[in-house]
C-alpha cells in the first residue's frame, strides 16, 4: 500500500512513545487496582439512541454501519464518546449480578468527532474510574474519587509528570444560586459559567444576558460566584456573604465543604473548590471536577468528572454513581512535547540480539534465544548473519544494549556495546540488570 495522507486526530504512536504511553497506563490500572476498582473493558459501540441525549456532545458522535448493510439499519450504532454511558448500561444490564457499591475501572479507547488541536484527539485513550451504588450513594465517595486521581498523579510523578490541582464544584450550588437570584435557565447558565476561563468574565457577562436573560445585578452576583476559589472549607463564608438563599444552595454548598474539609485533611492543597467549573455534560447532578497540570494549565483539564444521580435505572431502581476520567491522550500531548523532558530507553522490548556467524548456524543463535526467552529474557535474533560491525549497529539503531556472540573466544559471549565490555556468558543463567531488561521511561 502507498503511503497514506495522515488522518488528522487518530494519533498513531511510534514503538518508543508507546512504552511511554503503556506505561502511564500500568501505573493508574495499578493504582485502581490499589483503591479497589474492578476492571471492565466496555465494547466499542452502542446503540445511537444509547449516546444521542441532550446535551452539546451529540454533533460529535461518529456512527457505525456495515459497509455492505441493505438498507436503513433498524439500531443503527455509533462509537461512545465517554466510558460513562457505557458504564451505565453495563450496570442495567449486569445490575443483578453485581455487588454495590461497585468499584470499575476502565483504561481504553473512546472516539469524538470533534476539531483535531493540541491535546485534543478524534480517538483517544481515557482511564476512568467510577463507583456506582444503589438507590443511595454516601456522600464520602464524592471525596474518595478525587483522592483517587490524586493517588495516581503523585505515582506519575517517576515518569516526569508534574502535580495536579483538582478543582471542584457542586451543580446544585449553582442550580441553587441561579434560581436563588431568579434565573429559571439553569443549562444556559452553566454552559455560560464553564466558558468562564476561555472567554474571561466581561464576555460570560454578556453570554449571560443574551442566553439566560440575566440582567446586571444578576451577572453581577454570578461573576462573584465565579471568582470564589478556595483549598478550605471556608470558602462557604464568601457564598454566604453573596445574600443568596435557596434549599439547593444549602445543599449543594453543605457537600462541598464537607468535601474540602475532608480533602484539607488528606491530601492539603490538592482538592481546589472553584465555583466557575460547571462540566459541560448535562447528566452531572452533584459535585463536579477538574484536573490541571501544575505549571501547564494551558493543556485544560487533564482529568473530569462528576456526580450523577439519574443515569442509571433499571426499572424503578436507580444506581446514583461517581467518577472521573483521566485523558491518557492529552496527558501524552504534554509528556511529548520535547521540553518536557520525558524518554524511553528504548522503543524495542529486546534486551538482546543474538548475533549469527552465518546462515547454517542460524540454529544455534535460534537455541540461545529460546533459552532467554525461557527466562523472560525479551531478545531477538539477528535478521542476517552480516559482518559483526553491522550487527552491533543493528542493535545500536534500536537502542538495544546487549549482543550475544556464539562463537567468542571463549565459547558463547555477550557484549554490552555502550560500554564495549565483552565477558563469557552462559544462556541458562545470564541475566542483565533490571534497568536494561525492559525499556524504561525517564526524564532528562
Amino acid at each position: 500500500m502507498a503511503k497514506s495522507a495522515r488522518l488528522s486526530g487518530f494519533p498513531e504512536r511510534l514503538p518508543a512513545e508507546r512504552v511511554i504511553e503503556t506505561s502511564i497506563i500500568d501505573v493508574l490500572a495499578h493504582t485502581f487496582a490499589l483503591h479497589g476498582y474492578s476492571a471492565l473493558n466496555h465494547r466499542a459501540v452502542e446503540p445511537i439512541s444509547q449516546l444521542a441525549k441532550d446535551g452539546e456532545i451529540d454533533k460529535e458522535i461518529f456512527a457505525v454501519s456495515r459497509l455492505h448493510s441493505e438498507g436503513t439499519e433498524r439500531n443503527p450504532l455509533g462509537l461512545h464518546f465517554d466510558l460513562t454511558v457505557p458504564l451505565a448500561r453495563f450496570i442495567a444490564d449486569n445490575a443483578n449480578e453485581l455487588s454495590f457499591p461497585f468499584r470499575a475501572a476502565r483504561v481504553q479507547p473512546v472516539w469524538r468527532g470533534e476539531r483535531p488541536q493540541q491535546g485534543r484527539y478524534r480517538e483517544f485513550i481515557q482511564a476512568d474510574i467510577d463507583v456506582i451504588a444503589e438507590a443511595e450513594l454516601p456522600s464520602h465517595f464524592e471525596v474518595e474519587i478525587p483522592l483517587a486521581v490524586a493517588d495516581a498523579f503523585s505515582r506519575l510523578a517517576p515518569l516526569g509528570v508534574p502535580g495536579v490541582k483538582i478543582v471542584v464544584n457542586d451543580r446544585r450550588l449553582l442550580e441553587g444560586f441561579a434560581r436563588g437570584i431568579g434565573l429559571t435557565n439553569i443549562q444556559a447558565v452553566l454552559r455560560c459559567l464553564d466558558k468562564y476561563d476561555k472567554i474571561g468574565p466581561a464576555e460570560v457577562g454578556k453570554l449571560l444576558a443574551a442566553e439566560a436573560g440575566a440582567n446586571e445585578e444578576q451577572q453581577r452576583l454570578c461573576l462573584e460566584l465565579a471568582a470564589i476559589e478556595s483549598d478550605s472549607p471556608d470558602f462557604a463564608d464568601d457564598v454566604r456573604a453573596l445574600g443568596v438563599e435557596h434549599p439547593l444552595l444549602d445543599e449543594g454548598l453543605a457537600s462541598l465543604t464537607t468535601m474540602l474539609r475532608a480533602a484539607h485533611e488528606r491530601a492539603p492543597g490538592v482538592v481546589v473548590a472553584q465555583l466557575k467549573i460547571a462540566r459541560g455534560l448535562d447528566y452531572y447532578t452533584g459535585a463536579v471536577y477538574e484536573t490541571q497540570l501544575i505549571g501547564h494549565e494551558e493543556l485544560g483539564s487533564v482529568a473530569s468528572g462528576g456526580r450523577y444521580d439519574s443515569l442509571v435505572t433499571v426499572g424503578k431502581k436507580s444506581y446514583p454513581g461517581v467518577g472521573m476520567s483521566i485523558g491518557v491522550s492529552r496527558l501524552m500531548a504534554f509528556i511529548l512535547d520535547p521540553d518536557s523532558g520525558i524518554k524511553a530507553t528504548r522503543g524495542t522490548p529486546s534486551a538482546v540480539v543474538v548475533a549469527v556467524t552465518d546462515e547454517d548456524k542460524r540454529s544455534e543463535a535460534d537455541v540461545v534465544a529460546t533459552a532467554l526467552r525461557g527466562r523472560d529474557i525479551a531478545c531477538e535474533v539477528s535478521p542476517s548473519a552480516a559482518k559483526f560491525g553491522k550487527q552491533i549497529r543493528y542493535a545500536e539503531r534500536r537502542g538495544i544494549p546487549f549482543v550475544w556472540f556464539t562463537d567468542g573466544e571463549s565459547g558463547h559471549e555477550i557484549k554490552d556495546i555502550r560500554s564495549g565490555d565483552q565477558a563469557p556468558a552462559d544462556p541458562a543463567t545470564w541475566e542483565p540488570v533490571d534497568a536494561d531488561r525492559s525499556p524504561r521511561v525517564y526524564r532528562d
